[in-house]
């Protein structure tokens, strides 16, 4: 007596990659914005470091709001003096694929006067 072979999991394979493949797809894009926002952060870390050491040594607001903006194009800088230290915040807004959107800031200080 011979018994038929059936092959009812025929294909499951490719069913099961067409369903993992999106899910790791959007795990990709999600990590590869992750990092972008990342390295944005940094970037307004630097701009406002440099910001804030250029109105330390005294140069004008337009100078250290051109040093932001051409780090991270549409960031937003606002600067305060309390005692001898000048102070930057540098905001930004970075959008993950265009869904999410993290909103960024970093702020620093320099001694006013320095050199």
């Amino acid at each position: 007596m011979r018994y038929a072979r059936q092959s009812d999991d025929r294909g499951s394979a490719a069913a099961e990659l067409a369903l993992a493949l999106p899910a790791v797809v959007l795990a990709l894009l999600l990590g590869a914005g992750a990092l972008g926002a990342a390295s944005r952060q940094v970037a307004l870390q630097d701009a406002a470091a440099d910001a804030a050491r250029l109105l330390g040594r005294g140069e004008g607001a337009g100078a250290a709001i051109r040093v932001v903006s051409a780090a991270v194009p549409g960031a937003g800088m606002s600067s305060r003096t309390s005692d001898d230290l000048v102070c930057v915040s540098a905001r930004s807004v970075v959008a993950i694929g265009g869904l999410i959107r993290i909103p960024l800031e970093a702020s620093s200080c320099a001694l006013a006067g320095g050199l």
